[in-house]
């Protein structure tokens, strides 16, 4: 958590090629040159080894940030729209060819497959790389620019984040975990506020057909009810002692002896349990779209693709771990409330949310995790995921939405309740469906703030007013549209990419 999205890699392209502006002839030059920064650093970015990836973030968000202005610059032209009460007056000469790649569609005609097979280069088709989709219009331009900044803040969520599961190395302190969670939260925010502009975008837009799942504005909407779910978690982790206890106890560097049992105050813990039923009730919007698109093609055609089956699973995923981390809030609540029984009953409902097998022993009315091969499979799971947490944040961990290390806190909680109460309380469990009828509604904390589209400074734009330099017309691409098959051609003949081995981007 949060969900590691993969950035796109796009083509290049002029737009001199496609576009001419009659008051600020220098435009599409600056605009060209600027995205080709970026399809350079998200070139780049996707070569990188995944652990060096989480340090390159932040210049994949600097030159998405410095190319928007001008991308958003050309749209205003082409609907004669003024910035800082200036007028710009741009011109389509002929329909724009750009391919980006799609990271969250699957089953998309592959264009390097099918149409433009090269002999010696074909691949198993789990080593294919995203599918490209080819698209004509300046608006899904801006969809997918704007798709991959809210994709790369997510991913500075991520490396944020990522510290504070390690178990190879020291447990980081109280202001860096909230230092961390407070960055990761301004971040997935702000992914969230641009999900939000896009879907409403798309939906004034809703006469076009998206060329793929990746920019519908179902998924768009989705995405952005994801961000603020995850957001809304960490507004509970921030404050919560039990993720850390449970990573202590597997880290070999933790030196803590003796430590004060976690406390949370009773009405924390039940605002906590309303936040995260909030949580749960965006994933399950976010999964109720995607799932309502996922079995056909976004679009239409064969072009349009299915959303990724892998993303709507982690949707569901994220749901059911914050419905069990809201019953795991109730259970403390109940707990210091002197409601033991009932406390062991609210962690019996957030392990049934989280489809822990359960068994009842032999007679004795009580419960235990299920053993065998169940336990054997539950602990290759736990480390494997520990694995990948180490390998570093641009690895896969966190891919479950956090289901396993709720289960781990759950179990832990239960086993020091269910002693307690056996040997000390002897109160009886209460039935969970009794318990599930008083789950009251999810409570709200973050107010997304409108995405403001940036625009270009008064002085930039009256620089533009001049005549382009020929020569850095050149320099920018002034070719016009170059696929990526001829790029994976020309590094092959050069021998950069591997003889006979495709360079994907």
């Amino acid at each position: 958590m949060p969900y590691p999205f993969v950035l796109p890699t796009t083509s290049a392209f002029s737009f001199s090629a496609s576009f001419n502006c009659e008051s600020h002839p220098s435009l599409p030059l600056h605009a060209s040159t600027h995205r080709g920064v970026v399809r350079d650093t998200l070139k780049a970015h996707k070569r990188l080894a995944p652990s060096s990836q989480a340090a390159n973030i932040s210049s994949v968000v600097s030159s998405l940030t410095s190319y928007l202005p001008y991308l958003f610059a050309v749209d205003a032209g082409l609907g004669r729209r003024a910035i800082h009460n200036e007028e710009i007056n741009v011109i389509l000469k002929s329909a724009p060819a750009i391919e980006w790649r799609a990271t969250l569609a699957s089953d998309i005609t592959n264009i390097y497959n099918i149409n433009n097979k090269t002999p010696g280069t074909s691949l198993p088709h789990h080593l294919l790389p995203p599918s490209r989709v080819l698209i004509t219009s300046l608006e899904y331009e801006i969809s997918f620019a704007l798709a991959t900044l809210a994709n790369a803040y997510t991913r500075a969520a991520r490396n944020a984040l990522h510290p504070l599961y390690l178990t190879s190395s020291a447990p980081v302190g109280t202001a860096q975990r909230q230092a961390a969670v407070k960055a990761a939260t301004a971040n997935l925010l702000d992914a969230a506020a641009i999900y939000a502009y896009l879907s409403a975008r798309a939906t004034s837009t809703s006469s076009l057909r998206p060329p793929c799942a990746d920019i519908a504005q179902t998924t768009l909407r989705a995405q952005s009810e994801l961000a603020l779910a995850e957001a809304t978690l960490l507004a509970v982790l921030k404050d919560d002692p039990y993720p850390a206890v449970v990573a202590a106890d597997r880290n070999k560097h933790d030196t803590e002896w003796m430590y004060k049992a976690p406390e949370i105050p009773k009405v924390r813990a039940n605002l906590y349990a309303r936040l995260c039923l909030a949580a749960s009730e965006h994933a399950a919007q976010a999964h109720s779209l995607c799932a309502a698109a996922g079995g056909r093609a976004v679009g239409g055609g064969s072009g349009g693709g299915k959303i990724d089956q892998g993303f709507i699973k982690y949707l569901e995923d994220l749901r059911r771990t914050s419905r069990a981390r809201a019953c795991r809030f109730f259970g403390i609540d109940s707990e210091l409330g002197g409601q033991t029984g009932e406390a062991i009953a609210w962690l019996h409902v957030g392990l049934r949310e989280l489809g822990v097998e359960r068994k009842e022993e032999a007679g004795g009315g009580k419960t235990k995790s299920a053993g065998g091969l169940s336990r054997l499979k539950k602990e290759w799971s736990e480390k494997r995921e520990d694995r990948k947490v180490e390998k570093g944040a641009g690895g896969g961990w966190g891919g479950d939405a956090g289901k396993l290390e709720e289960t781990r806190i759950i179990e832990m909680l239960e086993g020091k309740w269910v002693k307690e109460n056996d040997t000390m309380f002897t109160q009886p469990i209460a039935p969970t469906g009794t318990l599930l009828a008083q789950m009251p509604s999810g409570r709200e904390i973050h107010t997304l703030k409108p995405y403001q589209p940036p625009m270009l400074d008064s002085s930039v734009l009256e620089a533009m007013r001049a005549p382009p330099d020929r020569e850095e017309d050149a320099a920018a691409g002034g070719g016009g549209y170059v696929s990526s098959d001829e790029e994976t051609l020309v590094e092959n003949r050069s021998g950069r990419a591997g003889a006979g081995t495709p360079s994907y981007y």
